[in-house]
């Protein structure tokens, strides 16, 4: 089984590959929550594996909270690996989510980081095409050598991009983004609007509710996923001053389920 958990896109294509690869079920990590889903039975030589993208040099809270309270059945010490995804480094991540699956019982036996491009439109301006496509094609040849490493079995083995200052970022900069950076009180729909629900459907944290056709954020606090604001098809939606003139960012698998196969 992989769990994982995506708002544009980045963490479920690298999910959906390794699953591929390794003959595993995906479960979106925000739908098990929601459906309070948090139990499963490992078969034998079942791998289990989570995958997730790093929100301010850390796991996105949904997804600690979610391995905390997983109910996991298994005979013998299953393989547990855990892939995250990031614009240029990971910090301290892997060290995050390894504390939270210990506070469960849970080893895990390997880490690996994958850059991808950034969805962080309320900071930055998205990657150009040229920066998206280099970094899908070294997450492409960075997924082969996951998919080796877990075929494998290998053990204590981890391949995380922490970057410079890791601790910094990861004890400081991310509470600091936790208390103050995931208010949804900066977003609002502009008139180009068109009544659609995709905001509300693709919400990870179900907070968004479609009230006389326009969306309407019922909680002070959200995942920040951003996929409400990158996945509007008509660019209605917009988070402060600075986001109404930058790009939009959305992975080549979602634009492609929705444009033709069911959207996962």
């Amino acid at each position: 089984m992989i769990y994982y958990f995506s708002g544009t896109g980045n963490s479920y294509a690298a999910a959906k590959t390794l699953a591929e690869g390794l003959g595993e079920d995906l479960m979106d990590i925000s739908v098990a929550a929601k459906e309070n889903n948090y139990t499963h039975t490992l078969a034998e030589g079942e791998k289990l594996g989570f995958v997730f993208p790093v929100y301010a040099w850390a796991p996105p809270r949904v997804v600690t909270e979610f391995v905390k309270n997983l109910e996991l059945y298994y005979s013998g010490d299953p393989y547990i690996f855990a892939v995250c995804t990031c614009g240029s480094s990971a910090g301290k991540t892997m060290d995050i989510f390894e504390k939270a699956l210990e506070e469960n019982g849970l080893m895990l036996d390997s880490g690996f980081s994958v850059i991808m491009p950034d969805n962080c439109i309320t900071l930055f301006e998205p990657d150009s095409a040229e920066e998206v496509a280099e970094k899908f094609e070294k997450a492409e040849q960075t997924l082969d050598n996951i998919l080796r490493a877990v075929k494998l079995g290998w053990s204590d083995f981890f391949r995380v991009k922490r970057g410079r200052f890791s601790t910094v970022l990861s004890g400081i900069a991310n509470p600091a983004f936790t208390l103050g950076g995931m208010k949804t009180k900066p977003f609002y729909v502009t008139d180009a609007c068109i009544g659609c629900g995709l905001c509300e459907y693709h919400c990870t944290s179900g907070c968004i509710e479609m009230t006389a056709g326009r969306p309407v954020w019922t909680e002070d606090q959200c995942h920040m996923c951003l996929a409400c604001i990158n996945r509007c098809p008509a660019q209605a939606i917009q988070y402060g001053k600075k986001t109404a003139n930058r790009g939009r960012y959305v992975h080549p698998i979602y634009q492609t389920e929705e444009n033709g196969e069911m959207t996962e």
